[in-house]
């Protein structure tokens, strides 16, 4: 049966994902997604952490969330418990029985009268006591104690500084790439599986637009159709190229 992280890493890459997809997809840092494909759940934050990445994880790639997330607290959690129990050793529970099997004498009713004492007295104390509020002055002001405040200023997204273009074809199409003019052509072919291109600009020329286009982590809007089309993608802006611009036209 395939561990945990064996599931993980053979259903990334049968949708030849590779882990900076997955990190787009799933928010979660690309170091913690190795450690749950390598099963270093010790570099995790905590238990909660790993079952709650798990589930991220899983539900990105179409698996059972409940399915791993069932294995790792049978596998890992159960060990921890054991663990823990070995700690206690068999030392303890000797000692424990040695206290419980001492025998009884008069140090035992001198004990229980010295409890029955100080018993007595923390009642006088707490029925005897002062029963103005502490929180009053002598003027019969009340005091509260005020607390500091900190907000916290949200933290602003981070804007890309490069072009992370994924192409999804639904069937063969056309696809030609550079990044920019008078540069090599980075790819010119017959798409049939998904890619992903990357650059500081792109500039994309389709044969058709049977495909699926994400930028940056973000689906790009295309009206599928037999017409090719160009566009030129930076990390802040798409706009459409016309055929004398596009690149292999």
């Amino acid at each position: 049966m395939p561990t945990i992280g064996d599931t993980l890493r053979e259903a990334r890459m049968r949708q030849h994902l590779d882990i900076a997809d997955v990190e787009s997809r799933t928010k979660i840092r690309a170091k913690y997604l190795r450690a749950l494909e390598n099963e270093e759940f010790g570099m995790l934050p905590g238990p909660t952490f790993v079952k709650t990445f798990l589930r991220t994880y899983a539900e990105a790639l179409g698996l059972d969330p409940q399915v791993l997330v069932e294995e790792y607290r049978a596998t890992y959690e159960s060990r921890d418990d054991v663990e823990h129990l070995k700690q206690l050793g068999p030392t303890a529970v000797a000692r424990d029985r040695r206290r419980g099997g001492a025998p009884r004498g008069p140090w035992v009713l001198i004990g229980l009268a010295v409890l029955a004492v100080v018993g007595a007295l923390l009642v006088i104390g707490l029925v005897g006591g002062d029963d103005e509020d502490p929180g009053k002055r002598a003027g019969g002001e009340t005091t509260t104690e005020t607390q500091p405040t900190t907000e916290t200023k949200p933290e602003r997204p981070k804007r890309p500084r490069r072009v992370r273009l994924r192409i999804v074809p639904s069937n063969q199409v056309y696809v030609c790439l550079d990044t920019g003019p008078g540069t090599d052509v980075t790819f010119e072919g017959i798409l049939e599986s998904p890619r992903t291109f990357r650059g500081r600009r792109l500039r994309l020329n389709l044969g058709k637009t049977d495909v699926q286009l994400t930028l940056n982590g973000k689906p790009v809007q295309v009206d599928p159709g037999p017409d090719p089309v160009g566009f030129v993608f930076t990390p802040r802006s798409m706009k459409s190229l016309p055929l004398g611009e596009r690149p292999c036209a």
